[in-house]
């Protein structure tokens, strides 16, 4: 599994840059264009690096200077036909599986954690969806809105936040989800009075039995583990890049419903629900964010056991030179 790597570096630190990613481990198809950058102006590396070694490469680079005078870019490779592609990734520590860059999955997750009007659209929705399952008690309306909740991403830019000690990261994620959530149920509110005043709802609907719906607003002992399971499979999913897996993480917790049953609540005036929607939202957040934190906290545990990306000449013989 390799990614690749376009380095922009100035003139006279590219000899440095060559000379580390030529001892690297699991470096190959190692170009270098001489003068090729105009803007910064420098010179261009390219090279292909197994997974395995990249987050230790990165940090090297940065050390180097390499992103305060020029730029790193990473690109996913999803094919490469090549022995000497197939000894670098042999000659990487771990499995390219498991291995994690951690500034790709703090910038990615620092993306969608931005407050933007398609983050506030999307939870919104969600929670609008969510609000007419409760009231017509429909389980597939309702993994609707699940599915649709795009919360999950600044819970782990919480994580990620403290974990590697990126404030900015944890402000950016709170002021996403506090403001998010506030307009999302603001505007479901807003649905349900709505619904309230056309007859088509009422506080009726929420005291009626629900047997798909009703352990929304019924949190009980297995509320926190299942988040916690969740969150634990939301953060590996990030870190691994196997974003195939959110969808089941998305369906299991419970946020945006009950986002979607305080607003009914509070619209419709049933007070005992709003507060047992109010505790489930804690239960999940809470298990969301602490799973994630653990999580972050093991595999960076892990990786500090594997061994770093060694030069070719420490580990045990030369490698052979692959370009």
């Amino acid at each position: 599994m390799l990614l690749h790597l376009r380095i922009t570096v100035p003139e006279a630190s590219s000899a440095e840059v060559l000379d580390l990613l030529g001892r690297h481990v699991g470096v190959t198809h190692l170009v270098h264009f001489p003068g090729a950058v105009r803007r910064p102006s420098g010179d261009l590396v390219l090279c292909d690096v197994a997974r395995e070694s990249v987050d230790a490469l990165v940090d090297d680079l940065q050390e180097l200077g390499v992103v305060r005078d020029g730029g790193i870019a990473i690109e996913a490779v999803d094919t490469s036909l090549s022995r000497a592609s197939d000894r670098a990734v042999r000659a990487a520590p771990g499995d390219g599986a498991d291995a994690v860059v951690w500034e790709q999955v703090i910038r990615t997750a620092g993306g969608e954690s931005r407050l933007t009007f398609t983050f506030v659209t999307f939870l919104t929705i969600a929670s609008l969806l969510a609000a007419l399952a409760i009231v017509t008690d429909s389980a597939v309306l309702l993994i609707g809105g699940m599915v649709m909740g795009p919360e999950f991403s600044p819970l782990a830019g919480l994580a990620l936040g403290l974990v590697h000690r990126r404030a900015s990261l944890f402000r950016r994620s709170l002021r996403t989800l506090g403001i998010g959530f506030a307009i999302a149920t603001a505007l479901t509110i807003v649905g349900a009075v709505a619904l309230r005043a056309a007859g088509w709802a009422g506080i009726e609907d929420l005291l009626a039995e629900r047997p798909e719906t009703g352990f929304i607003t019924r949190p009980d002992r297995w509320s926190f583990p299942v988040a916690f399971i969740a969150g634990a499979a939301g953060m590996l999913s990030l870190t691994s890049a196997k974003s195939s897996s959110l969808v089941g993480v998305f369906i299991s917790v419970t946020t945006v419903p009950a986002t979607a049953a305080f607003a009914l609540g509070v619209a419709f005036g049933d007070w005992t629900d709003a507060g047992r929607s109010l505790l489930q939202l804690a239960i999940n957040v809470g298990g969301i964010l602490l799973a994630a934190l653990v999580t972050l906290l093991v595999l960076k545990g892990i990786w500090r056991r594997v061994p770093s990306a060694l030069p070719r000449a420490v580990r045990g013989g030369v490698v052979g030179q692959e370009t």
